[in-house]
């Protein structure tokens, strides 16, 4: 297994953590004060910085695999299933602790599993779809929503809301462009 490939299990692996920090320190699970007691008041940052490690492996396990010419199979089917697990997780987390509406969340994870759907199909024609610029701008902006949701100041409500405005908005953006450039794969299983 390559760097990249390893890069992109690890960021599986931190969604882990991530989940019981951020979900725990909330919670009232007896497991949980026992193990953390001492950092439960401080387990949101640390749930944040595993977020940002592993938002920056995706980065990172790109541009290898592209520099060093090390594109896999594997690796062109978990990194994106890889990102899409890290950000719905984040998501489902941040409803729970009652920091963004449900219907946001619904609509982000709706369109993942239109794009993996549409996806499948140009895979089974051996068409390869290419991410677009709206797609890395969306998954930008979810990223930066995320890590402010899970900081949770006062100061930076407003701001929050603002990224979560555009980060919604870029992602029924992404959506329709991502349609009308490959609704061929539908009708024909042509691009």
């Amino acid at each position: 297994m390559n760097l990249p490939n390893k890069l992109t299990v690890f960021r599986v692996i931190l969604i882990v953590p991530f989940v019981i920090l951020l979900l725990g320190g909330h919670a009232q699970w007896g497991w949980f004060q026992a193990v953390f007691g001492g950092i439960a008041g401080i387990t949101d940052y640390i749930a944040l910085g595993i977020f940002i490690i592993a938002s920056l492996t995706d980065m990172l396990d790109g541009k290898i695999a592209r520099k060093y010419n090390l594109v896999t199979n594997f690796g062109k089917f978990m990194d994106p299933l890889a990102d899409k697990l890290l950000v719905c997780a984040a998501l489902i987390c941040l409803i729970e602790l009652d920091r963004i509406p449900a219907w946001i969340v619904i609509i982000i994870i709706s369109r993942e599993f239109i794009i993996s759907g549409f996806r499948l199909i140009a895979a089974d024609n051996r068409v390869v779809i290419a991410a677009n610029y709206w797609g890395k701008f969306k998954t930008t902006f979810q990223m930066i929503m995320v890590c402010l949701m899970i900081v949770n100041l006062d100061a930076l409500t407003v701001l929050t809301q603002i990224i979560m405005w555009i980060a919604l908005v870029l992602t029924v953006i992404s959506l329709v462009d991502y349609i009308l450039k490959n609704k061929g794969v539908l009708f024909d299983g042509k691009i």
